[in-house]
């Protein structure tokens, strides 16, 4: 099974209060974040984290050696800090700053960025991070008009690695305003 999340942000105390994320430390969000995704991810599944895993934690490679699935990384705005510091290597398949890919079923890119236009946008799908709940940036316009445009990060997606059709699902609902922002 193939999984998508982006901008889990492990560690970082203050996007509970940015995102509104029903935690009440970073501790608790952080193994509520692993509790989630090992109740659904298995040993041979991969799980697409399209950037800004984490952020100031101090327990990196922890974390990582918890995560079940294999890991691959687009590598997002604050992801070069923890990248730099350890080996990451040893716990992702691969790092890319951009990939274009087909999950056998449609053609997707994946970017921690949002984008309007890439390779074959007619006919495929870009899968983004960074711009977590937020509906108030003045290109949201643009986004909800993309039905092809979905939004990986994690507080629009149950706090949990989701599928091609939850991606896409939970999409449809947070751009037509049906989930809290």
């Amino acid at each position: 099974m193939i999984y998508f999340t982006a901008d889990t942000h492990f560690g970082h105390q203050n996007v509970i209060r940015f995102c509104n994320r029903p935690f009440s430390s970073a501790e608790e969000m952080d193994e509520a974040l692993i509790e989630n995704r090992n109740s659904r991810v298995r040993g041979n599944d991969t799980v697409y984290v399209l950037g800004d895993m984490f952020f100031r934690s101090t327990n990196v490679e922890s974390i990582l050696r918890r995560l079940r699935g294999k890991k691959r990384l687009i590598v997002g705005n604050h992801d070069s800090a923890w990248l730099a510091k350890g080996n990451a290597a040893n716990f992702f398949a691969s790092i890319d700053k951009f990939l274009e890919m087909s999950d056998g079923k449609r053609a997707l890119t994946l970017c921690h960025y949002p984008m309007l236009s890439w390779k074959h946008a007619q006919r495929s799908y870009m899968i983004h991070g960074h711009i977590h709940n937020d509906r108030t940036a003045d290109f949201w316009s643009l986004l909800v008009a993309r039905k092809n445009v979905l939004n990986a990060g994690t507080d629009i997606n149950g706090f949990m690695p989701v599928s091609f059709d939850e991606l896409n699902e939970n999409n449809f609902r947070f751009k037509s305003g049906e989930t809290e922002a």
